[in-house]
C-alpha cells in the first residue's frame, strides 16, 4: 500500500510539475500560431517604402502571455525584437483578463468558466491576479512597465502627447524604439467600480475596450446572451463619461451595435474599433456592418484591420490588404489603421516581424505610397495626437 501510495505522489507531482513548467507555453502555442511558410516576397523598392513608413497597431494580447518581451520567442507573434524587426513604431498592448471556455462569435455567458483563471495560476502569477480581474488588468501592466525598465532603448510606455512625439523624435533619429500603449480587453476589468477606473488610467491604460466576449457590468457584447438590441448599461454610461474626461480611448471592438450606437449618441470624441475587418467584403457577425462603420469614421474615428481569417476572410498578406482596400472603399483612407490582434489566441499567417509582406501586398492592391503610409500607422499616430492627454 506504501509503495501504492508513494507512486500515486509521485505522479501527483509530476502532473502538477508539467502542469506549470511546460502547460503555459504549451497553451501559448496552440493557441497563437504562425502557418508554416516560405518567406514572403517583398522587392527592394517594397523594402525601403516600409522602412520609411511610421507603423503602428491598435491591437494585440502579448501580455497574456508570460514572455519576456524584451527577448526574442519561438512562440506567439509578438516581442520587442520582432516588432523592431518590423519597423513598427507604435503597439497598443491591450490585457485580457477574462475568457469563457468554449468561446465562439455567436452567444457566451458570463458566469461560463474562465479560461484566463487557469492560465494565470500555470503562469505562477501572484496569488492577487487570481480571481481579482483588475488585478490581472494591472499585473500585465507591470509585465509592460519591467519590460520598459529592463530595456529603456527599446521600449517607451506612452501616456501622453508629449511621450508620442519623445518615441517620434528618437526614432527620427535613428533609435529602434516602440512606443506601447496600454489597453484592457473589456470593462470587466472594473469589476463593477468606477473607482477601478483611476487604478487603471494611475497604471498607464489610455484605451479601455467596453466588452469582450460576453456581457459585462458596461453593457450588451457583440457575443453575449443580452442579444443585439441590449446596449449600455447606467454603469457603462458612468464609464463612458468618466472616459471622455480622461482623455481615455474608447474602443467598440466586441460591443453589441446598440451599444455602439450608444456611445456614438454619448460622445463628442471620436472612438476605435480596434481590431476587426469589414460587413461586405468578408460576411460574419464579428465585422459590424458597413453603415455603423461610417457612423464610426464620420465622427473621426479609426478602424484597425485584423489579421485573421475570420474577419478578413484570407489572412494572407494578399488578403489583409483586400480587407484595407475594402475597409477604404467603406469609411476613407483616413479612417484605416492596423489591428492585428497578434497573440489573440488566433492563427496568422506572418509575425510582427514580418510586416514589410503586407506593404508589398498593398502596393500590389494599387495603393499609392501616400494611402499605405497612412493605413499602416500615419492615421493612428494622428489620432492618439489628438485623442491622448497633453502631458
Amino acid at each position: 500500500m506504501r509503495r501504492i501510495l508513494r507512486g500515486l505522489f509521485a505522479l501527483i507531482v509530476l502532473g502538477a510539475t508539467g502542469f506549470f513548467v511546460f502547460g503555459p507555453g504549451i497553451a501559448d502555442r496552440m493557441q497563437n500560431p504562425v502557418t508554416d511558410h516560405s518567406p514572403w516576397p517583398v522587392t527592394p523598392a517594397a523594402k525601403a517604402m516600409h522602412e520609411r513608413l511610421i507603423i503602428g497597431d491598435l491591437h494585440a494580447d502579448t501580455l497574456l502571455w508570460a514572455r519576456d518581451l524584451t527577448k526574442r520567442s519561438n512562440r506567439g507573434q509578438v516581442d520587442l525584437p520582432r516588432l523592431a524587426e518590423g519597423n513598427v513604431a507604435l503597439q497598443v498592448f491591450t490585457t485580457v483578463t477574462k475568457s469563457p471556455s468554449g468561446l465562439n462569435y455567436e452567444e457566451n455567458a458570463a458566469d461560463a468558466r474562465d479560461d484566463v483563471t487557469l492560465l494565470y495560476i500555470g503562469q505562477l502569477r501572484p496569488f492577487r491576479s487570481w480571481l481579482d480581474l483588475t488585478e490581472r488588468a494591472l499585473e500585465q501592466a507591470r509585465q509592460l512597465a519591467r519590460a520598459e525598465e529592463v530595456a529603456p532603448e527599446a521600449l517607451k510606455i506612452i501616456r501622453n502627447r508629449a511621450d508620442i512625439a519623445e518615441v517620434m523624435r528618437r526614432r527620427a533619429e535613428g533609435e529602434v524604439v516602440v512606443g506601447g500603449i496600454l489597453g484592457a480587453e473589456g470593462g470587466h476589468a472594473l469589476m463593477g467600480e468606477i473607482g477601478n477606473l483611476n487604478r487603471l488610467y494611475e497604471a498607464g491604460f489610455r484605451l479601455i475596450g467596453l466588452t469582450h466576449f460576453f456581457d459585462n457590468a458596461l453593457g450588451a457584447s457583440l457575443h453575449g446572451e443580452a442579444g443585439e438590441g441590449r446596449g449600455l448599461t447606467k454603469f457603462g454610461r458612468q464609464v463612458v463619461r468618466r472616459m471622455v474626461e480622461k482623455r481615455m480611448i474608447i474602443d467598440l471592438a466586441h460591443a453589441s451595435p446598440a451599444m455602439a450606437r450608444e456611445v456614438l449618441d454619448m460622445v463628442d470624441v471620436p472612438v476605435v474599433v480596434s481590431h476587426t475587418g469589414i460587413r461586405s467584403h468578408c460576411d460574419t457577425v464579428r465585422n459590424f456592418p458597413d453603415d455603423l462603420m461610417r457612423e464610426i469614421a464620420a465622427k473621426g474615428g479609426l478602424i484597425g484591420i485584423g489579421y485573421w481569417a475570420d474577419v478578413t476572410c484570407d489572412d494572407t498578406p494578399s488578403g489583409i490588404a483586400g480587407a484595407i482596400v475594402a475597409a477604404i472603399g467603406v469609411v476613407g483612407e483616413d479612417h484605416v489603421a492596423l489591428g492585428s490582434d497578434f497573440d489573440g489566441a488566433v492563427r496568422t499567417t506572418f509575425d510582427a516581424s514580418e510586416l514589410a509582406a503586407l506593404t508589398q501586398a498593398l502596393i500590389d492592391r494599387g495603393l499609392s505610397e501616400a494611402a499605405i503610409a497612412k493605413v499602416m500607422g500615419g492615421n493612428m499616430v494622428r489620432f492618439l495626437e489628438a485623442a491622448l492627454p497633453e502631458a
